[in-house]
Formats: C-alpha cells, structure tokens, sequence
C-alpha cells in the first residue's frame, strides 16, 4: 500500500513541476521584434494585434494592400506592415534586407511562418500538377525561404521560430497538395529544431485542427472542387458516379460542422507560448477535433487509419461494376 501512495505522490510532483515549469516566461522581452506572415486574415492577423498590445515590435506581412491598411489601422505606430508574397524570392530577399536594417545588432527574436493556402482538395485522379504545385510554393517552400533569410537574425538574438504547420501534417484524409506540403513543413521543422539547437535557438510547430478562417472556408473549397469536377473526363465521372459530388459535399459539410473550431485564439495562445516561455514546446496540438481524434488516429496503425478515413467517404459508382 505505501508503495502505491508513494508512486501516486511521485507522480502528482512530477506532474506539478512539469507545469509550474511549464509557465516559466522568458524576463525582458518588451520591445523584442518578431516577424509574422499571413497577416491578412485568420491566425496571423489575431497574432500581430495580439503580441502589438504586448509590447513587441511587430514587423506583420500582408499578401494585399487592403489587409496591411485594415490591420495597421487597428494597432499601434509602433507594429509596421510590409507586403510580401513568400512565393517570390525576391521579395522575400528584400523584404529579410530591411528587416536587418530595422532590427540592427539586436537581430530577431521570434520568425512566425503562418502565411499559408489550402488549395484544391479532391481525389488524386481529379488533379494534374498545377493542383499541388501552389499549395507547395507556398505552405512548404516559401516558409523554408523566410527561414533561411531571416535565421541569421534569429541566431543573432539567440530567439524563437514558429512554424505552424496542421494537423493535416500528421495525417493525409483528403487529396492534393495541402498535405504533402505540411508533411513538408513537419520534416524541415523537426531537422531545423537539431540543428539549431546548438545556436540557442528554439523552433516550434504548432498543429491546429479545423478552425474557422479563410484557408478553411467550406464553402470555398467546395467551389473550387465543383470547377475540376464539372471539368473531368466522362471516364473518370463515370466511375465515380454522377451523384458523388453531391454526396461528397453533403459529408464533407457534416463532418465540418462536427470538427470546426470557431474560436482561433488559442492557436494564438501557443504561438505566444512558443514566443515567451523558458520551455517552448517541440510541438503544440490545437482544437478539440485535433486532441480528441486528428493526433490519437495518427498514431494508430494504418489499417485502422483507413478504415475509419475510407468509412466516411461515399461509395463510388465503379465498386458496384464487378
């Protein structure tokens, strides 16, 4: 019995060290500049007023002028937007140029990579490369290129980078270029996190679930779908069957409505994790759909992954020709 009472005691101090080291926040860090991408909208936008009221100086890039307006119109003199497509290296080289100039000797602090797309998602056989190729410039490629423009910078000020990847990185349910491009980002986040180690230097990935924004506009999304199928071959709707959109669109409706998370603030709370605390985690899970099924079923054996994946889409129309 004492030996019982004895692991149970161990175990809560354990845990109650874990978290008072957990809320451990990094001193001094008022005036610190972070840059952010993806600010239009969504994630992005929430961080940059968020960490402006703060007290950090942020340095928030915008795809369109509209959102760079509306978002300084609503935050201090001291938060700068700047425009930036991270699809364009030029770009990206410049816009790294006058970050230096503007962070000087004090170097960069916190690199947060939110700026990201969802493209088509459909089956394979609907696609040709075009489909996969933007998804990948932009969620994958464009955030290795901020990175490795803006990493002398973090190195100098020994600070933090913040990949915000999906749970999508973890566990491929639906085709396109979406999720090859955050395996992607899962990949190069994991060997960035080595090999900066060593520089002092902490990298994070955050992995949220379905939440409401722009990215993950059903809606959208089904539209996009609706165009490449009003556009395939008669072959391939024929073994898909004439009614699969329509059915398609009505569980992929039902299932949005069970997983959706309406409130993205607290994707912003771990990026402001990743960004002050001593102990930053190597990978932050967020939203319920992502805690309670996403990441249990990625670790799960494949067989059962694609029972449950496969036991929600619609049956096609060339099973039933045998």
């Amino acid at each position: 019995m004492l030996f019982y009472i004895l692991l149970f005691l161990g175990i809560v101090s354990l845990w109650w060290h874990w978290r008072a080291r957990d809320r451990t926040k990094v001193t001094n860090l008022t005036g610190k500049y972070i840059f952010i991408t993806g600010c239009d909208t969504g994630f992005g936008n929430m961080a940059a007023k968020v960490f402006d009221k703060k007290g950090f100086r942020v340095f928030a890039s915008c795809l369109t002028e509209t959102g760079a307006k509306e978002l300084k119109a609503v935050t201090s003199k001291q938060l700068q937007t700047v425009l930036l497509d991270v699809r364009d290296s030029d770009s990206v080289k410049k816009v790294a140029a006058w970050v230096k100039a503007e962070v000087q000797s004090e170097g960069l602090w916190g690199l947060v990579n939110n700026a990201g797309i969802m493209g088509p998602s459909a089956p394979t056989d609907w696609l040709d490369i075009e489909h996969f190729r933007e998804p990948i410039e932009v969620n994958l490629i464009g955030l290795i290129n901020v990175t490795i423009n803006m990493l002398p910078l973090i190195k100098k000020a020994k600070g933090r980078i913040v990949n915000v990847s999906s749970v999508g990185g973890r566990l491929a349910f639906s085709g396109g270029g979406y999720f090859p491009s955050k395996f992607g980002v899962e990949g190069f986040n994991d060997s960035l996190r080595r090999d900066m180690k060593a520089f002092g230097v902490k990298v994070c990935c955050i992995q949220p679930g379905l939440f409401k924004t722009a990215l993950s506009n059903p809606g959208k999304i089904m539209k996009e779908k609706e165009v490449i199928w009003n556009n395939l071959p008669p072959d391939i709707k024929k073994q898909y069957g004439e009614e699969y959109f329509q059915k398609d669109a009505a569980k992929k409706q039902k299932l949005s409505k069970i997983c959706l998370n309406k409130d993205i603030s607290p994707v912003v709370q771990c990026m402001e994790h990743a960004l002050t605390s001593l102990h930053p985690h190597a990978h932050y899970v967020v939203g319920q759909d992502a805690k309670l099924f996403w990441n249990l079923l990625s670790r799960m054996p494949a067989v059962i992954q694609d029972f449950l994946l496969l036991w929600n889409r619609v049956e096609l129309a060339v099973s039933h020709a045998k």
